[in-house]
């Protein structure tokens, strides 16, 4: 057989291997919105099937002989056109797969599915003993992976690998240390500042089914295609790429809150912004999927709040939020800006503003690290949640639901997923400084709803790369640079000292 052979039977296979991907997407997320509450037991026997199956084709023997063959031919001599972006993806893959024995590919599977089922349970009624053996079950077997991973360094390099390729845990520390003791001098000064918002504005009532028409018209606005995806209430919101033309995306509404349901939306939606903007020409390939999950974190973080948190953004929805809800009548578009950009330590990730967010992930960086290290026990993760949480924001949850409980991810199996967050919103913030000095002023194009300039802009240079670079060589293609947690704190005390009246800072 030769190259061009070879190469075409590996995309062949890929894409068929996708579809039954985008199968077990389409469970994922009939699971986590409209499944009935007595299937989920038959989801699990599900969730394993495929597994079964997806294990079995990524790891069929002919992918090593095809590898062969391609690898070194002239079809691959460009190291950066989608030949070779597919045929370095699909080796990586294959040599992680084949590490991996049947049997544990499906008992993680399983765990996964059973272990979303007793949190989705467990959580409301703060259950955490009900809950700590499924926990204890999934670390067990993703120490178990990570073994079978290989890894240099230490254990959680395995894991950190899949969800950020050529990530490490000693290279987040080098990143991460210098930016914890940046925000909490940023936040000691926001908190000693004398000023504050009057937040009473966001917490009064505001109608659910008003709160899904504003989220749609918002996200019609900046770019998202309802033709092509969904929009559905759920306990922890999620985006799900099915396959070209179906990006799905959730929210989580409330009554008494205006921010969560639409910044959560939007948060989703630059998400989905990305996955939709692939190029479907690949899709089942390498080239058609995105690289990374700081990456992906730094599209919904940057549309979350560097745009939709902005002065120019409000400038253009505002009138159209006080005709949609009463509590916001005769309140001035400065108070109301000040109010959704309110820093204040909560015990709640997913509500906490940007200063503080990035303490919760490397709380969760550190407790995760060290499980796959073995020097942390489950049983002992709420006591050390809560020192963490009293050292670092001076709260202490009074309860598992607020503290120990409040995530999905590690009930998945997704260990090594949080530290994406804080990757993201470093990306996001070197990718905004970027995009603004190549397009001007964006906050004049918000305030005229003019989001396409941003939303191209990101399609050239992030969306349509598929995985043609390592987020970091992406990083350093868009920018020019490393990264550098400097943008970020540059933002945040650009943005900080206006709204609180502080004194300036160099960083």
């Amino acid at each position: 057989m030769n190259s061009r052979d070879a190469y075409e039977w590996l995309a062949e296979h890929s894409r068929e291997t996708a579809l039954f991907d985008s199968i077990r997407s389409l469970l994922v997320w009939d699971q986590r919105t409209v499944i009935p509450s007595k299937g989920h037991a038959h989801r699990a026997e599900q969730s394993a099937a495929l597994t079964r199956l997806l294990h079995s084709r990524r790891t069929d023997p002919r992918i090593g002989e095809k590898l062969a063959v391609v690898e070194g031919a002239d079809l691959v001599s460009d190291p950066i056109s989608p030949e070779s972006v597919n045929v370095r993806e699909w080796r990586r893959a294959y040599d992680k797969a084949v590490r991996i024995p049947e049997r544990l590919a499906v008992q993680l599977a399983r765990a996964a599915s059973e272990g979303q089922t007793c949190w989705q349970r467990a959580r409301p009624r703060n259950d955490w003993e009900t809950f700590r053996p499924f926990l204890e079950r999934i670390v067990e077997l993703k120490r178990e992976e990570a073994e079978h991973l290989e890894y240099i360094h230490e254990p959680y390099d395995a894991l950190l690998d899949r969800y950020e390729p050529g990530e490490t845990a000693e290279g987040l520390e080098l990143l991460f240390s210098s930016l914890r003791g940046h925000l909490v001098e940023l936040l000691h000064r926001i908190m000693g500042s004398g000023r504050q918002p009057d937040s009473r504005v966001l917490r009064s009532h505001f109608p659910v089914d008003r709160q899904e028409a504003f989220a749609r018209n918002v996200l019609e606005c900046i770019g998202y295609d309802f033709q092509g995806g969904r929009l559905d209430p759920t306990a922890h919101p999620f985006t799900v790429g099915i396959g070209p033309g179906d990006v799905r995306i959730t929210a989580r509404y409330s009554t008494s809150s205006f921010g969560q349901g639409l910044f959560g939306a939007i948060h989703e939606a630059g998400h989905a912004l990305y996955d939709a903007g692939l190029p479907t020409g690949h899709w089942g390939t390498p080239m058609g999927e995105t690289v990374s999950l700081g990456i992906h974190e730094s599209q919904s973080r940057m549309w979350e709040n560097m745009v939709s948190r902005c002065q120019g953004f409000w400038e253009f929805f505002y009138p159209e939020a006080i005709r949609q809800f009463d509590a916001l009548v005769g309140v001035p578009l400065r108070e109301f800006q000040f109010a959704i950009n309110e820093v204040r330590p909560t015990l709640i990730r997913t509500e906490a503003d940007e200063v503080t967010y990035n303490l919760h992930v490397l709380l969760r960086f550190e407790i995760e690290r060290d499980l796959m290290r073995n020097t942390v026990a489950v049983q002992d993760l709420p006591e050390l949640w809560n020192e963490k949480m009293r050292s670092t924001l001076g709260l202490t949850p009074p309860d598992h639901s607020s503290g120990v409980m409040q995530d999905i991810h590690w009930s998945s199996g997704a260990i090594g997923y949080f530290p994406t967050y804080t990757l993201g919103n470093l990306y996001a913030a070197q990718f905004y400084r970027q995009a603004e000095g190549e397009l001007g002023g964006l906050r004049e194009y918000f305030r005229m709803g003019d989001f396409e300039p941003l939303l191209q802009w990101l399609r050239r240079n992030i969306h349509s790369q598929g995985s043609r670079f390592h987020p970091r060589d992406l990083l350093r293609r868009v920018t020019g640079q490393d990264p550098d947690p400097q943008y970020l704190l540059s933002y945040l005390e650009g943005k900080y000292a206006k709204l609180y009246g502080l004194a300036g800072q160099n960083h």
